[in-house]
């Protein structure tokens, strides 16, 4: 995914940093496979209606985006990155808690807000863990990142038959052991020192240009972020939708599963992708399969065709993030991993908050019919990849546009 092949290494990684690293990415998506697929479901067990359910959703995300980066930053300058994970599952933990006592908008909208605050830099700063390592010594990003995608689907399909036996109230007990496990994985997470400022013995493609402020790097994350912004509608009222079409608890925890199963296949296929493809084919490919997704989600499929839909979200959403992480590394200083990580995290959750708060009005006023204007959505995304591209810089001696990673 994150090519660091032929590379000459000073150093060995230290012991057990692949599996504390895949662990440490498990323990948040497990939180994620509750609370994805099935807190609109514990919502709307009271009564929440569309707008309510869409504000909720959306104002923790506009909230995350505002306090990761801040952070994300802090975190590159501290001894131990890591220890910036104890405080944010801690705190994340305390609020799953309070939600026992809150079943009223305001006070749901308050709890949840201050959860998104409190979990957002847990994901970005372990991604900027493992990317470290990444660096430093050749190890593969993708055999230590799929294991939190299959966290989510372990989560997704055990939440799915809690649910499918015990309702909606089954969302906070489960929300509630995912936080427990990323206090104990923000224990153990490795603990690596720093981000190196000199003498990194990792010879990746150089980093070129002034960071983030790279005209063609800025375009590409906006634009991915706009593109993956166009998931809000799937993410806010998919499992709502298939519960009023008569699927089970279990099969709503397939249809999700079967998205991420998708995205974990890519990330166990990542080297061989970045030998075949670069970073911008990629991309480009996974916006592209992102418009003819959501053209075709309207339709009634049945239980089949929504999971042959949801398997595109290989193209929609990993394709897409395995592009921009190599993008990242071939453009971003490895002092700068943790606020680059950030930054990606921002744009993302700015522009996914926005949509969803969107997505309750549209989805109340035109029905199954948001999804062509997600596909809109997804397709203006994709223009600004494509500038992005025409606006890289031309490599030296080579008079052509960059093409690699």
């Amino acid at each position: 995914m994150i090519p660091a092949t032929n590379a000459s290494f000073s150093e060995a990684a230290p012991e057990h940093f692949r599996m504390l690293s895949a662990l440490s990415y498990c323990a948040p998506l497990l939180v994620n496979g509750v609370v994805l697929p099935f807190f609109p479901v514990w919502l709307a067990m009271h009564r929440f209606n569309d707008h309510e359910i869409g504000i909720i959703l959306a104002v923790p995300m506009v909230v995350r985006v505002l306090v990761a980066p801040i952070v994300a930053m802090y975190a590159d300058r501290m001894k131990e990155r890591a220890d910036v994970l104890v405080f944010s599952g801690g705190l994340s933990l305390l609020t799953a808690i309070a939600l026992y006592w809150t079943d009223t908008f305001w006070p749901v909208l308050l709890v949840f807000t201050l959860q998104g605050a409190t979990f957002a830099p847990y994901v970005p700063v372990v991604e900027s863990i493992v990317i470290s390592g990444v660096r430093r010594w050749g190890l593969d990003y993708g055999s230590m990142r799929v294991w939190g995608s299959i966290a989510f689907i372990v989560s997704t399909l055990v939440g799915g038959q809690l649910i499918s036996h015990w309702g909606g109230q089954m969302v906070l007990p489960v929300m509630i052991f995912g936080f427990v496990m990323t206090m104990v994985m923000a224990i153990y997470c490795p603990r690596i020192g720093p981000t190196r400022r000199r003498g990194t013995p990792v010879d990746l493609q150089q980093a070129t240009g002034s960071s983030l402020r790279q005209p063609h790097l800025l375009v590409l994350l906006i634009g991915v972020a706009i593109q993956q912004s166009s998931h809000a509608l799937l993410y806010t009222f998919a499992s709502i939708y298939w519960r009023e079409l008569g699927f089970t608890g279990a099969q709503i925890a397939i249809l999700w599963s079967a998205g991420v199963a998708a995205e974990v296949s890519v990330f166990f296929l990542s080297r061989r992708l970045s030998r075949r493809f670069d970073a911008w084919t990629l991309i480009r490919f996974g916006a592209a399969m992102c418009v003819c997704r959501w053209l075709l989600f309207p339709m009634q499929w049945g239980f089949v065709g929504f999971f042959l839909l949801q398997c595109m979200h290989a193209c929609s959403y990993a394709f897409v993030h395995t592009g921009v992480q190599r993008r990242i590394v071939a453009s971003v200083q490895a002092t700068q991993e943790s606020s680059a990580q950030g930054a990606y995290f921002f744009y993302n959750g700015m522009f996914m908050g926005l949509m969803t708060i969107a997505s309750g009005y549209i989805y109340a006023f035109l029905g199954l019919a948001s999804y062509y204007v997600m596909a809109l959505i997804a397709m203006i995304g994709l223009g600004l990849i494509i500038v992005a591209y025409y606006l890289q810089p031309q490599r030296a001696g080579s008079g052509g546009k960059t093409r690699e990673a």
